[in-house]
């Protein structure tokens, strides 16, 4: 039901019926592990803004404009992440509702 993504560093829901398709208690097993890993998504957004800041800090001394180019596109995809992670953070299925969890955000 869940599958680990690395460029996330979660582990995300891959659902392959309906939301409704699974019974209550199923729903009910995938909200819990859900919110558990939901509960981890601010810490990893966080190890991931002390890399920004830390690559911001190499960026600002930087000479070399290879270097700089490097530095700039590591910043903007690790921002990619941090912007993909709040999106999966608010996603919050309801337990017997049509809204699958990969669909619904709040």
């Amino acid at each position: 039901m869940f599958q680990h993504d690395n460029r996330l560093g979660i582990s995300i829901p891959v659902l392959p019926r309906e939301w409704t398709d699974y019974p209550l208690e199923e729903q009910e097993q995938i909200m819990h592990i859900w919110e558990t890993i939901r509960g981890m998504i601010p810490d990893r957004i966080q190890e991931l803004e002390k890399s920004i800041n830390e690559k911001q800090t190499a960026l600002n001394n930087e000479e070399n404009f290879i270097v700089s180019c490097r530095l700039n596109t590591e910043i903007s995809e690790l921002a990619s992440v941090i912007n993909d992670l709040w999106l999966w953070f608010r996603t919050v299925p309801d337990v017997n509702s049509s809204d699958s969890p990969q669909k619904r955000h709040s």
